[in-house]
């Protein structure tokens, strides 16, 4: 499962949550490198290219995944099973 974020088109204050499977992406649209980050490293496998980073969730767990927009970090929770 691949769920898309295009920042450009999303209010990222009304996006609070996830529910993914283990190997489940979070693709991040429109976003610079090294601007997303992650609470838990041992959870995820992150890439970047082009505007895009790529995070795919490895193991279970809860995720905080911290993505900067307009001045403000906003934190949006990934549960993955």
């Amino acid at each position: 499962m691949r769920h898309d974020v295009v920042l450009a088109e999303t209010e990222l204050a009304l996006l609070t949550s996830l529910c993914f499977a283990t190997a489940g992406v979070l693709r991040i649209i429109g976003i610079g490198p090294g601007e997303v980050t992650v609470d838990r490293e041992d959870l995820v496998s992150r890439s970047y290219e082009a505007g895009v980073v790529d995070i795919r969730f490895v193991r279970p767990g809860a995720v905080a995944v911290l993505i900067p927009q307009g001045g403000t970090t906003h934190t949006v929770t990934v549960v993955v099973r």
